[in-house]
């Protein structure tokens, strides 16, 4: 095979469905861009081993996928097996993923001296000490909470949770009560006469000052949040 294409595969019953694919269109395809089957295979052809060129029988297809329908077929190989990567793109892929997780562990973790968040380079800096491995397929909360396990051996970190009651005024509570919504979990809420919207949400400690920053750019600093406990 050669290098331009590389390969997607799915196991069925401990049977191999493969197809031969380009690179780049299969994994914007994989990953729900709008992208036609016409422009990512390169064969029509489902094979047990692409490259031995080992072609499945059509009764087989049936049997595995209930259709012989080659994009239908192809679709759920793209979509629930597995793309072989080309270096580059696992490259790309593991630096984006490793950003995502900086940043949500900076977002949600802090300092259980402190109780103040790591920053992002701090956080960085410690993965590349527990010589954490990024996988580009599992997605950024499960890596996050495995990442924090090992940080724990070169870092003082936890996942801390806190109460805050907020404030916001009547002509920006519609606005802000989807961004607190988004931090944490509402516990209790409620209108005042004047048409305020008071509600104590519960959060990881590191979401407390996002959260302030956010609600001073809606309200243009007239919201009120305090923690509670």
């Amino acid at each position: 095979m050669s290098k331009p294409y590389t390969v997607a595969r799915i196991n069925i019953e401990g049977k191999n469905y493969e197809l031969i694919v380009k690179p780049e269109p299969a994994l914007e395809y994989r990953e729900g861009k709008p992208i036609g089957l016409s422009n990512v295979l390169v064969t029509e052809t489902i094979f047990s081993d692409a490259n031995k060129g080992l072609k499945v029988s059509e009764k087989d297809l049936q049997t595995a996928f209930t259709t012989t329908d080659i994009e239908k077929i192809a679709a759920t190989i793209l979509k629930k097996g597995t793309l072989q990567l080309t270096a580059d793109q696992r490259r790309r892929m593991v630096e984006e993923k490793r950003r995502q997780i900086i940043a949500f562990i900076s977002r949600q973790a802090v300092d259980p001296r402190t109780k103040l968040p790591h920053p992002p380079t701090r956080v960085e800096q410690a993965l590349e000490q527990a010589r954490f491995s990024v996988d580009p397929f599992v997605n950024v909360e499960e890596q996050a909470n495995e990442a924090i396990k090992a940080l724990r051996s070169v870092l003082p970190i936890s996942i801390e949770k806190v109460s805050v009651n907020v404030r916001i005024p009547a002509q920006y509570a519609g606005k802000a009560y989807g961004t607190v919504k988004s931090f944490g979990t509402i516990k209790s809420e409620s209108w005042r006469a004047d048409g305020s919207w008071t509600a104590v949400v519960e959060m990881p400690a590191g979401l407390y000052g996002p959260l302030l920053e956010k609600l001073g750019d809606i309200t243009k600093g007239n919201a009120e949040a305090e923690i509670v406990k």
